[in-house]
């Protein structure tokens, strides 16, 4: 074995000897049950104070402060969902609750995943306070804020089912959030808000199938766009600080991206497909940091020109719309998060393979 191995081996000799210790170093003169045991550092009953008898409040002193920090992040998690819903409600084209994106899914659904599903309580109320001044009734909005809770809550127990990895560096993971995470789990909430305006009187039993058409694409869109944008802020470029020419490449792509963007969805030619090249561009050479904000940019512009009656959507009815719209953006998604997972698995082989050759050099 060479000098590598050798070393590696005094390393570990080292690091077990700093955290295991034999049974019969302990002084209570009992047998030792196994060869070795981890000893405790901190002793297992506090010392006696010596100030009056007084007891120490350390373990409550935990609890509390644990409690104030998972009702503070509650209080984050509710608000950012209250804001972002208040801005989505201005694009609404049924009544004034569906709208063609709702950010609100994503968010709860990256919620759930970051904090739990110990989440729901926030995300309910939020809901209910969103919905409460817009349903027909106040037993409306609470059906439509159970249909918001509920669906992201379904989304979570199947990605959990497969094995869904937050960080998406997996093909798996891609497909998961697109196919479970968003498709699927957005049904729930578009069946139970769509059949709560039906029902209260709101929204006609004619118009049920674009409303729920609509409500779905919103909600789905909602995961395809910002839940992956979300999860990407907490993923570090690997190789450490980002070059300047790098930061120009990242400027040059997403500059010319807006640009395609908006005169491809204000043209009335079918010229939507160009965007794809940007994408393309941004999950290979930056992987998620780059195709999740660039397929945000670019179902943001798509989403303004569906709001507006642009290009593609000038004509038709709302439900030819969505399906457009709806089209795009799982193209936008689908191609540049599994484009960025391809990227990655790549990268990861590549450098397992170029550490295997250095340890069978050093052998």
């Amino acid at each position: 074995m060479g000098k590598r191995g050798w070393g590696w081996r005094a390393v570990e000799r080292v690091r077990l000897s700093r955290a295991w210790r034999p049974r019969s170093h302990l002084t209570d003169g009992t047998e030792p049950s196994a060869p070795f045991t981890r000893v405790a550092t901190e002793p297992l009953m506090p010392e006696a104070p010596e100030n009056g008898g007084r007891v120490a409040q350390g373990p409550w002193r935990h609890r509390h402060s644990a409690l104030l920090r998972e009702l503070f992040t509650m209080l984050l998690v509710g608000l950012t969902y209250w804001g972002a819903a208040e801005l989505s409600l201005r694009l609404a084209l049924v009544e004034r609750n569906v709208t063609p994106v709702w950010p609100p899914t994503g968010i709860a659904l990256v919620s759930f995943l970051v904090f739990g599903p110990r989440m729901w309580p926030a995300i309910a109320a939020a809901a209910f306070v969103v919905n409460a001044p817009i349903s027909p009734s106040p037993l409306a909005a609470l059906a439509i804020a159970s249909g918001n809770t509920l669906s992201p809550l379904v989304a979570l127990l199947l990605l959990r089912r497969v094995g869904f990895r937050p960080e998406l560096d997996r093909l798996r993971d891609a497909l998961a959030i697109v196919g479970l995470g968003a498709l699927v789990g957005m049904l729930v909430s578009a069946t139970i808000g769509s059949t709560a305006l039906a029902l209260s009187g709101a929204v006609p039993l004619a118009a049920y199938g674009s409303t729920w058409a609509v409500w779905w694409t919103g909600d789905a869109m909602g995961v395809l766009v910002f839940a992956p944008f979300l999860l990407s802020l907490g993923t570090r470029r690997p190789g450490g600080a980002t070059s300047w020419l790098r930061r120009i490449e990242a400027a040059v792509l997403f500059l010319g991206l807006a640009v395609v963007s908006y005169a491809a969805f204000r043209s009335r030619l079918e010229i939507q497909y160009l965007v794809f090249l940007f994408l393309g561009w941004a999950a290979w050479r930056f992987e998620l940091r780059g195709a999740a904000p660039a397929a945000l940019l670019a179902s943001g512009i798509a989403v303004w020109a569906a709001v507006r009656g642009f290009g593609p959507f000038e004509q038709g009815t709302l439900f030819e719309k969505m399906v457009t719209l709806q089209v795009f953006n799982v193209g936008t998604a689908f191609s540049s998060f599994v484009f960025a997972a391809v990227m990655t698995e790549r990268r990861r082989a590549r450098a397992a393979l170029s550490l295997a050759a250095l340890e069978l050099e050093d052998r």
